[in-house]
């Protein structure tokens, strides 16, 4: 049986956290975090590297493991430093100033900023400097089994993310088969996607372009379907740096906040048959099975599913809240480490 997309994923996610960058030695004063399924509204992306300033990521820690979502994002990075009128000092969010004041005190709550009130104003101060904590951005889609036919279905979202140019890299991620990459991929790929060959090592079959996120990026509408008798034209709109600043910003905090071993959220870890097996790698078992599982698989649903006598998670048989507990604390301890 091969390897589902799923667990190939975890794989990749692993290695990326261990050897990135693949194409020399990581700089000392920069760390990796890693995530997966994560994106915008119209993309979602399998596996996303983030090169950080390990000080700046350091900073970033003491504002909290809960992402900060755009509104927060805007007064935290706005706030002054001295008391100021939330309205004076804060740039015109374009939506309601009322949910702003619901945003500065949830901000207060968390201990992100301070506020007073003069009369019936509410008066805001920074308490920490929002750190520009991400360097760089790499996308890598995973492929395992890359047909030709497969590469033509991917060609087209590959192309869409080297226009628009959100990430500083794009690479695809593929299984390798006697060591040899498919020619499909160098065929029909951009040249700017960078394409791993992951066996028993993880090898570049093809570096990746540099794409530029500080520039003005291309978001692809519509295109043409190639036909022999297709001759529209295909609808695009430009991309402005604000823009995508801010959605790289968002990403990373969604980033900062699962990390890519938060798949267990979605799974069955109180199940008797579940397990994690591997070498080096954190891959869910399932003892009924006899193999690793995806995440579709492992569901309350699932035939096999044998839920832990509430004695062990009540009277902390073998470990405190049973084994489906402690694997969820094994791999919440591991995530807060990379952060």
């Amino acid at each position: 049986m091969d390897e589902p997309e799923f667990l190939f994923e975890l794989r990749v996610c692993r290695w990326a956290e261990q050897h990135w960058p693949p194409t020399g030695d990581r700089d000392p004063d920069s760390s990796v975090l890693v995530a997966r399924q994560l994106g915008i509204r119209s993309r979602r992306y399998d596996t996303l590297v983030f090169e950080c300033d390990t000080a700046a990521l350091d900073a970033r820690g003491v504002l909290g493991e809960d992402r900060l979502e755009s509104d927060m994002l805007h007064v935290l990075t706005n706030a002054p430093s001295s008391y100021g009128y939330y309205r004076d000092v804060l740039p015109d969010p374009g939506y309601s100033w009322s949910h702003v004041r619901e945003t500065i005190h949830d901000a207060d709550a968390r201990g992100l900023i301070d506020t007073r009130r003069d009369g019936n104003r509410i008066e805001i101060r920074r308490r920490y400097r929002y750190p520009d904590w991400v360097n760089r951005v790499i996308a890598i889609e995973n492929k395992p089994d890359l047909s030709a036919s497969a590469a033509d279905a991917l060609v087209d979202q590959i192309e869409r993310d080297v226009a628009l140019g959100l990430a500083d890299e794009v690479w695809i991620a593929t299984e390798t088969t006697d060591e040899k990459v498919s020619p499909a991929l160098f065929e029909r790929l951009p040249v700017e996607a960078g394409i791993l060959a992951v066996g028993d090592e993880v090898n570049v079959a093809w570096n990746a372009t540099t794409l530029a996120p500080e520039e003005r990026g291309t978001r692809i509408l519509d295109r043409p379907d190639g036909g022999s008798y297709d001759q529209s034209a295909a609808r695009f709109e430009y991309a402005d740096p604000d823009w995508k600043r801010e959605k790289r910003r968002r990403i990373a905090e969604r980033a900062y906040e699962r990390g890519w071993r938060s798949y267990v959220e979605t799974m069955r870890p109180d199940c008797r048959a579940f397990e994690l097996r591997s070498p080096d790698t954190p891959l869910p078992y399932c003892r009924a099975k006899e193999r690793h599982v995806t995440a579709a698989e492992c569901r309350h649903a699932c035939e096999s599913f044998a839920p832990e006598p509430p004695a062990w998670r009540s009277n902390g048989w073998p470990i405190d809240g049973g084994p489906g507990r402690g694997y969820t604390r094994l791999l919440a301890r591991q995530r807060s480490r990379r952060r």
